[in-house]
Formats: C-alpha cells, sequence, structure tokens
C-alpha cells in the first residue's frame, strides 16, 4: 500500500449496508427426512428453527452481488465509486478467478482493485479492517466489504451433526473515508469504525477444516468416496474455543480503547448456533436484551452471518450507541469491531 502520510485526518465509517438471503427455506421438519434428526434435537443443540439454501443456479457471487448492490444503494453509490471489493468466503465460486473479481464485473466497478478473504467465519471482521487501514492510509476512499457463502454445497447431507447448522446468504457493507471528522462523497456516517482487534491459532485448524480440494489432498475419486470434501468439525472443540475467545477478544478491544463492557449497547456476534451464544452471553455476563440474535431463522453462514445481522438490526441503532461486532471460526481466528453509530 501506498502511505499518503495524512492518516490522521481520515476516519473510517461504514456508510452503506445490504443483505441477501435465498428464497428457498429448509426447515428443521424437512431435514428430519433428510437425516435422522428431529425438529427438537436441532432447537435444544443449536436454536436454529430454519435455513436458507441457494437455487441450483446460486453461486457465492450471485448472492454477494445482490447484497452489495443494496450496500451500494444505501451508501449512495455506484460500482464506478468502488475503489476496492474484499470478498471474505471460504465458498468461493470457484479457486480462481477471485469471487471479487466476478463480482467486480457485474457491479461495472472498474477502477476497482479486488481480491478474496479466507478468514472462515471472522472473514467480514478481516475484512473491515483492511479496509479501515487502506482508508487511514489514504489508499482508498471507498471500500466494498463483503461475507457470502454457498455452504450448503460443502456440507455433509449425511452428517447430523454439522448438516444442520449451516445456511446460505451474503452480506456487505461500504467503508467510507471521512476527512476532519466530515464524511466525503456519501450521506452521513452510519457507523465511525473505533477500533479492531484480530487473533488466529493456526496450531488448531484441524478442529474446522475441509480436509481435500487443495494442494495437499487434490480431489480424486478416494477422496471424494472418503467424503473428505465437506466440513469436518469437532463441535466440542469450537464450543470451548468460542465461548472462551469472544471475552478475550472484546475485552482487548475494549481495553485499547478505555472501555468496558458496560460501555457497549449492542453486541452482534457471529451466529455459529444459540449455545455458543448464550454460553459466551452468560460467561461474560452481559445482559441478553444486548447481544442480538437471528441464528434461528438462518443458521450458521460463516463470513455472511454478521454482515447479515448488521443490516438486520441496524434500523434500530440510535445516534451515539456503540455496537461490537466479534467473529470467531475456522483457522481458528477470530476478531472484534467496535462501530459507533
Amino acid at each position: 500500500m501506498v502511505f499518503s502520510g495524512r492518516c490522521n485526518l481520515y476516519t473510517a465509517a461504514i456508510t452503506g449496508t445490504g443483505a441477501y438471503l435465498p428464497t428457498r427455506i429448509m426447515t428443521n421438519n424437512e431435514l428430519e427426512s433428510v437425516v435422522d434428526t428431529t425438529d427438537e434435537w436441532i432447537v435444544s443443540r443449536t436454536g436454529i428453527k430454519e435455513r436458507r439454501l441457494a437455487a441450483p443456479n446460486e453461486a457465492t457471487s450471485d448472492l454477494a452481488y445482490h447484497a452489495a448492490m443494496k450496500a451500494l444503494e444505501s451508501a449512495g453509490l455506484a460500482g464506478a465509486d468502488i475503489d476496492a471489493i474484499i470478498v471474505a468466503t471460504v465458498t468461493p465460486d470457484m479457486l480462481f478467478p477471485s469471487t471479487a473479481c466476478l463480482l467486480q464485473s457485474r457491479l461495472k466497478a472498474t477502477k476497482a482493485v479486488a481480491f478474496d478473504l479466507s478468514a472462515a467465519c471472522t472473514g467480514f471482521v478481516y475484512g473491515l479492517e483492511l479496509a479501515r487501514h487502506a482508508i487511514y492510509a489514504g489508499t482508498w476512499r471507498h471500500v466494498l466489504v463483503v461475507g457470502g457463502e454457498t455452504l450448503s454445497r460443502i456440507v455433509d447431507w449425511q452428517d447430523r451433526n454439522t448438516c444442520v447448522l449451516f445456511g446460505d446468504g451474503a452480506g456487505a457493507a461500504v467503508v467510507s473515508r471521512g476527512e476532519d471528522g466530515t464524511h466525503l462523497g456519501t450521506p452521513l456516517m452510519r457507523a465511525r469504525i473505533l477500533g479492531v482487534h484480530l487473533g488466529s491459532d493456526g496450531s488448531q485448524g484441524d478442529v474446522l477444516t475441509m480436509p481435500a480440494g487443495g494442494s495437499r489432498t487434490p480431489a480424486t475419486v478416494e477422496s471424494v468416496l472418503a467424503r473428505q470434501h465437506f466440513v469436518h468439525m469437532n463441535g466440542q472443540e469450537v464450543y470451548k474455543f468460542a465461548v472462551r475467545i469472544v471475552g478475550e477478544a472484546a475485552g482487548d478491544l475494549l481495553a485499547k480503547l478505555g472501555l468496558g463492557f458496560g460501555d457497549i449497547d449492542y453486541f452482534i456476534p457471529h451466529q455459529a448456533n444459540l449455545r455458543i451464544i448464550e454460553g459466551f452471553t452468560k460467561r461474560l455476563k452481559l445482559a441478553p436484551e444486548k447481544v442480538l440474535i437471528n441464528v434461528e431463522k438462518y443458521g450458521n453462514i460463516s463470513s455472511g452471518s454478521i454482515p447479515i445481522a448488521l443490516h438486520e438490526f441496524a434500523p434500530t441503532f440510535k445516534t451515539g450507541q456503540k455496537i461490537m461486532l466479534i467473529g470467531f471460526g475456522g483457522g481458528l481466528t477470530w476478531g472484534a469491531c467496535l462501530l459507533e453509530w
């Protein structure tokens, strides 16, 4: 990146949001005919009642496009105004070209740098941090950050422990530059980014993985028959990690900013499952009404869950309120982002 030397004059803010959910709804009752499970079993262990599935002709770039168009409209921008497109996903249309480049073409964002980012369920928060620093440096003015997934294509529909968890969808946000506290080129700031904290621990990568399909284990008849091209998860280890890391990530960010948990008006966590969310809510002694949840409607959409929830709950936020986004997922990765409305 080119550093302009003027970062102290710039602020970064989310100025538009959008989301897209496929029209196909799969309920728990429908899952009962697919795998050995029941609605009661799923709800009691995950809190999920239904999830969305992409149509056969829909890929991640299609979901991302619809979410991005809504975000651009919300920000009062067109594709030609965007300087960079970052797509966070673990289910790209293909290994290359990137989903971001496919999206760039459809948006007619001809001047935009475009690339994908792989940080699993934390991907959207990682993307916000990249956008924030590039804006601080004066490199870009408007960045489109998208989190989108078609997880229904990589779940094992014979594994009741994982197939009940995941859904498809995409969320997007436009991150724009301000100077001397004044927003440039788009409507009034919606949510200023106050700070971000990121982390990762590759030593625990094996607890959540798709083993085959890369250079380590290329696709073969044997790998397909061994069902290695689906999500594999150690649910107990993921639960322990998530409940612990949310408090650490949020606490580290708040300490940097000189704030405490009581200063936060709302928390938007990655919508992994209700047990995890309730686990860290209790552990951190958070007021349940401050923790925003929509996992019952959409399931776990990995990188899409936070931006979708942000778009859904944004109309309820008031000026001056502080909103914390918290991601955690495969890698292992984690991240927290604090917004001021």
